[in-house]
């Protein structure tokens, strides 16, 4: 995830630079996720900072874990966190956008009629990244997410509905911050 946001978000949001307008925390799992929410947020002393969280759903109970998840952030004193899922897993952000993945992987074929309409809804993949790999057999996590983070475009050129959610409410968080601060 780390790989990807920081090659994409300073393509979406001109200007941005990686470690001086965003910062990418990795995390080994949901677990340790889970337990440095309450202590980063809590500890973070910058004011006017907003915090975006990240994480494959992995066909969990989407609502279950966005309540989980929002829950620990506002124990932290941080109500404000945009907590967002890539479902199931962020490759399927990769699928809703095939022209990306096509471009990306140098795999014309990959962009047909046939499969846009194979993964017309790609968030209902219970495993994007199995599809992914029969896509591309030569795909690998980390080259993928940062090949991948130089071709996904916006939005509005991709078919999953969580990439459209997170893109939106990291758009939103900035407006927020830009009205704020005026």
């Amino acid at each position: 995830m780390k790989l990807l946001l920081e090659g994409l978000l300073p393509r979406l949001m001109p200007g941005w630079v990686a470690g001086q307008h965003f910062l990418c925390v990795a995390h080994q799992g949901k677990s340790d996720l889970d337990l440095s929410i309450p202590r980063k947020l809590s500890a973070w002393q910058y004011p006017g900072d907003r915090f975006v969280i990240v994480r494959d759903n992995d066909a969990a109970d989407c609502v279950a874990v966005l309540k989980k998840i929002k829950g620990l952030c506002a124990a932290a004193g941080r109500p404000d966190t945009l907590v967002r899922l890539a479902c199931q897993e962020l490759e399927a952000w990769y699928l809703g956008d095939l022209e990306a993945v096509a471009a990306a992987f140098e795999q014309p074929k990959a962009n047909t009629p046939a499969l846009r309409k194979k993964f017309a809804h790609p968030d209902s993949w219970e495993k994007p990244s199995v599809e992914l790999k029969r896509l591309i057999p030569s795909f690998q996590k980390g080259a993928g997410a940062r090949a991948m983070a130089q071709h996904l475009r916006g939005a509005e050129h991709n078919r999953s509905h969580s990439y459209g959610k997170f893109v939106s409410g990291v758009q939103r968080v900035l407006s927020e911050m830009g009205s704020s601060s005026t």
